[in-house]
Formats: structure tokens, sequence, C-alpha cells
């Protein structure tokens, strides 16, 4: 019980800071709800929204891109980290090339994928997974070569086969390091998706702040789906992380 409180209480007071500070900003600058909302005003547009089903839509078709472009770039990235682990052949031919493409903005880019492939699924989950390749690939390289070479050595000892010595040995003892990529990347799909719809379309929670922002000029709106977004990020976060104490517990 007291470990409990221990986790829960020191978060909850600094979100309450973090609300106090914000309320006593607005109160002090004397800041109209169009400019910056308090928290309360928000927390009312934020009940509004979910009440009348102002969110749902947009809800539905980020998790959509999410869900999609998370996994083709997790399934892309992981076997790359791997190979680029253990060939050095492969590591000095790709990794100036995923350098430069990570130094490029993703700001820059989903403006030409929108061009090449439409504003639909298609291009906003292709820029969805290049954000989550290369963190996941980088990741899944390092756990990979930092596996204990005696754990090698003695699966070499045994003889057994290069498949059996990756399901067996290599991917159960880095996966501790493949799954904190994927903590990484599942936070970053989702800013990933958010840019994806700046660039275009009728849905999405990047397109609702830029209705918001806009057309509606609905600025407690706007906060409230920033609070929307971040509620997703830490929910996909939480799950990941759940999934990553299941896994690496059985393994």
């Amino acid at each position: 019980m007291t470990i409990r409180r221990e986790r829960i209480v020191p978060p909850l007071i600094a979100f309450a800071g973090f609300l106090a500070t914000w309320q006593a900003l607005v109160w002090l600058g004397d800041y109209p709800p169009f400019i910056l909302p308090g928290p309360l005003v928000v927390a009312q547009r934020f009940v509004e929204a979910c009440a009348d089903g102002t969110f749902w839509p947009h809800l539905v078709t980020t998790l959509g891109e999410i869900a999609v472009g998370f996994t083709v770039g997790a399934a892309a990235a992981m076997p790359t980290g791997y190979v680029l682990a253990r060939s050095r052949l492969a590591n000095r031919v790709m990794s100036p090339y995923l350098v430069a493409a990570q130094a490029v903005p993703i700001l820059a880019l989903a403006p030409l994928i929108a061009l090449w492939f439409g504003t639909g699924l298609l291009s906003r989950s292709i820029i969805v997974a290049l954000v989550v390749f290369f963190p996941v690939a980088i990741s899944t390289m390092v756990a990979v070569r930092g596996v204990d070479r005696r754990l090698l050595e003695m699966a070499r000892s045994y003889r057994v086969t290069r498949r059996q010595r990756i399901v067996l040995v290599e991917i159960p003892a880095a996966l501790p390091g493949i799954v904190g990529g994927l903590r990484i990347g599942i936070t970053l799909a989702v800013v990933g998706a958010i840019v994806a719809e700046w660039t275009g379309g009728e849905q999405g929670l990047g397109v609702l702040i830029n209705l918001a922002r806009g057309s509606l000029f609905d600025i407690p709106l706007l906060f409230a789906t920033l609070v929307l977004i971040a509620i997703v990020g830490i929910a996909l976060y939480g799950a990941v992380l759940l999934v990553e104490r299941r896994v690496v517990a059985r393994s």
C-alpha cells in the first residue's frame, strides 16, 4: 500500500501544481479565453466535446493511423536493427543513410509524401512509420550488440543453429532494450500522426487542431484537443509498458 502511494501521490501533487501554476498565470496575466483559457474552461470544453461527439471521429482516425504506422515501422525496424548489429558491412552501408534520413525534419517530408500518396490513410501511415523506424531500429541494434558474449559462446558450445541462437538467446537477452525502443516509438507515433494530419485531410486530431485555431477560432477546443492527444500518448505508452512487463517477465 505504501509503495502504491509513493507511485501515485508525487505525480498527483505535480499535476496539481501544474494546474495551479496555469490558473495563476491566467489570473495574473488577465488573459481572455481566446488567448489562454484556464484549466476549468478547458475541462468544460473537453467534456462538451466528448458529449456532443466532436472528438470521436477524429480520435478513431488518428488511432487508426497510429496503429498501422507503428506496426509497419516497428516490424521493419527490428530486423533492420538486428542486421545493423550483426553485420559490419550493413552497418557501414546503411548507417549514413539512416542518420541522414533522421536529420531531415518530418515536417519537410510530410508534404512530399502527401503529394505522392495523397492525404489518406496510406500517406499518413507512411509518415508515422518513418517517425517510428529510426528509434526502434537503433534501440534494437544497441540491445543486440549488448547481449552477453558468454551467452553466445555457450550457445556455440551446444552447437545450436543460427535460428535457435536468435530465437532462444539473442532476442530474449535483448528484449528489454528492444521494448524500450518501442516505448519511445509509440509516443513518437502520436506525434507523427498529428504532423501527418496537418498536411491535409478531413478527419484526425491534427485536423481538429487546425479547425479549432482557424475557421472555428475555438481556442478552448484547441487546448482540449491537446489534452486528448496527451491522454492518448500516455495510454499507449502505458499499454506498451504493460506488454513489456509481461513479456520480459516470461523471457
